[in-house]
């Protein structure tokens, strides 16, 4: 295997592992949401309604995306925002463990938006 699908490779699972967990945590609140269940946290008073949609979209659909590899150097903001607002604002008084797990996936995000979603992924397919 050569060093170029090596790297694919090694993008995909680092994809498909960091946003299959994000979305571990999308899930709950994307039925909150279609529950009709508006009572979530309001870090950055926008009110709690739209906080919760926003963090959906973040953690539900662009993890979706970054899985499937489109648009995904764009579709890493939204995340890598969430995880910042988790990490310094909601978690801003606790100590550096509360931080840390927001903080890997900002940095996993990060990483992903830097280095894009490779060959394996929607972005791949469209650039050939």
């Amino acid at each position: 295997m050569n060093s170029t699908k090596i790297n694919d490779l090694g993008l995909l699972i680092i994809r498909l592992g960091f946003a299959g967990m994000f979305l571990s945590h999308g899930l709950p609140k994307a039925q909150k949401l279609f529950a009709g269940d508006f009572q979530f946290a309001d870090p950055i008073g926008l009110g709690p309604a739209f906080s919760l949609v926003l963090t959906v979209l973040a953690e539900a659909l662009c993890s979706i995306l970054i899985i499937i590899g489109f648009k995904t150097k764009w579709v890493c903001i939204p995340p890598m925002i969430t995880m910042l607002v988790a990490a310094f604002i909601i978690h801003g008084d606790d100590p550096f463990g509360k931080k840390e797990f927001a903080l890997l996936y900002f940095f996993g995000f990060l990483a992903i938006a830097i280095f894009g979603a490779g060959n394996y992924s929607l972005d791949g397919r469209m650039k050939s």
